[in-house]
């Protein structure tokens, strides 16, 4: 299938100033020259852009612009022909099934991306990159996406994966040598290069921590008594009336998320019913679905009305919901109400009664007060997760398994040196960290794996 020309749609779907379709493939220029006939395309340079009509026989479909990529000097190395029309719907899809009649068929989920993998062009966690660049929602994801498409993990994996291959050729060759019973692999140097390379697959497994936060979000779950100002806080930090806000107990029923942007960073906000003893099915469901967000939560932010006067019932909440990965955040909420002696005292009160680390803050939702604080606290958050000491950053949950495999392995073939375990042992253990980090970049996988990471693509990349 590989020998196929291929053709898709590169821009979205629906209406707008221009769509784009492409082809790529050995036979693309005649494909495309059979609809074409302006130019002949087999006689133009690369990289060259040509003007006409784009014909289904003698009927003019639409009035085309084509840029001429020659093999191997495109994204999949393959003769590539980028059709650019006025973006109606109705001519991209007249356009491809000209295309289709002419000799090309229809690309599958990710198959340019495909080409420039199995072409050489890029390895498979370049692929992946292109696929977050594509997703990026922020800035933050968009800087760390480019730099694993400049194949910052590559480079930082194969440099140990070249230091070890080298252990493993000198340890097979005592293999070929058994009967002599000689040692060419120095088994002093190969232990002091699996500490680099322990200190290094450690560093970038931290790293996921930050990466995933980049990628995915971080979850902030608001959590607190109802009437504690939970929508009033989540509409002042959108900067719009997205929650409901009522003086009736129990308004929020079920949970309110949406993403707020801080610094480059993206946030999903979690707002939850109020947590209570209620005989209200409805908002029974919804406070069980709030303690089931904040399990799954990066931060929560408890808010306490001020004016409380007894905060046994938020502190025996706050306690049952922590744990020890949980980054905690007490807001003294509604402090426009109460006097500045009363909100000191809050925080005394938490203070006494919680050991788990926590951040206060004294917050006024109705009057803007302090919510630049909490944003800032958000912030710092996600930035003390970054490592100074390491550029690259670990986003994709298929690498962070992988480099745990190769922990693993890299440990199991430290433990065989100690223990002077057989040569062939060795061998199979090295052999097996050497296999997960090639899964990285892709000189080590399989059908399954590639069918997986590129069924995630839009068609037409």
């Amino acid at each position: 299938m590989n020998n196929d020309t291929i053709c898709a749609l590169a821009t979205a779907n629906g209406i707008g100033a221009l769509g784009i379709i492409r082809v790529s493939g050995s036979d693309a220029l005649p494909i495309v020259q059979k609809s074409f006939p302006a130019k002949k395309l087999e006689k133009q340079k690369s990289h060259t852009i040509h003007y006409g009509y784009f014909m289904d026989g003698e009927e003019a479909i639409d009035e085309v612009m084509l840029s001429i990529f020659l093999a191997p000097k495109s994204f999949t190395t393959e003769n590539s022909v980028e059709i650019a029309f006025h973006g109606s719907p109705h001519i991209g899809k007249r356009i491809l099934e000209t295309l289709i009649k002419n000799g090309a068929r229809m690309a599958k989920a990710g198959e340019f991306t495909l080409r420039a993998f199995i072409n050489g062009r890029i390895d498979l966690s370049q692929a992946e990159a292109i696929a977050d660049v594509i997703a990026s929602e922020n800035e933050a994801s968009r800087k760390v996406a480019i730099n694993q498409l400049k194949g910052g993990i590559t480079n930082e994996i194969s440099l140990l994966r070249t230091d070890l291959l080298n252990f493993v050729s000198l340890i097979e060759l005592e293999l070929d040598f058994a009967e002599e019973d000689v040692e060419f692999a120095d088994r002093t140097a190969l232990s002091g290069l699996l500490d680099k390379i322990d200190v290094k697959l450690k560093s970038l497994i931290e790293s996921f921590q930050y990466g995933n936060a980049i990628k995915n979000g971080t979850a902030v779950a608001i959590i607190g008594k109802p009437n504690a100002g939970k929508s009033t806080l989540l509409n002042s930090l959108l900067k719009e009336e997205r929650a409901i806000v009522s003086n009736i107990a129990g308004t929020t029923r079920d949970t309110i998320e949406e993403v707020l942007h801080i610094k480059g960073h993206a946030f999903r906000l979690i707002d939850t019913a109020g947590l209570r003893e209620t005989v209200d099915e409805i908002e029974a469901i919804g406070v069980k679905k709030a303690k089931e967000k904040v399990e799954n939560a990066n931060i929560l932010v408890y808010l306490a009305d001020a004016a409380t006067e007894d905060f046994s019932e938020d502190i025996e909440m706050i306690q049952s919901l922590l744990r020890e990965d949980l980054k905690l955040i007490i807001c003294a909420t509604k402090i426009d109400e109460v006097t500045p002696v009363k909100y000191e005292t809050v925080e005394d009160v938490f203070r006494n009664a919680i050991s788990h680390e926590f951040d206060f803050i004294k917050i006024s939702a109705v009057e803007n007060q302090n919510i630049q604080d909490l944003k800032n606290e958000l912030s710092s958050y996600v930035e003390q997760l970054k490592s100074e000491e390491n550029n690259v950053v670990i986003t994709n949950q298929r690498h962070f398994e992988a480099l745990q495999k190769s922990l693993d392995a890299v440990n199991k073939v430290k433990e065989a040196i100690s223990f002077q375990i057989s040569t062939e042992l060795l061998a199979y253990e090295l052999r097996n960290a050497l296999e997960h980090l090639g899964e990285i970049s892709g000189e080590v996988t399989n059908d399954e794996v590639l069918g997986n990471i590129f069924s995630k693509f839009c068609i037409g990349k």
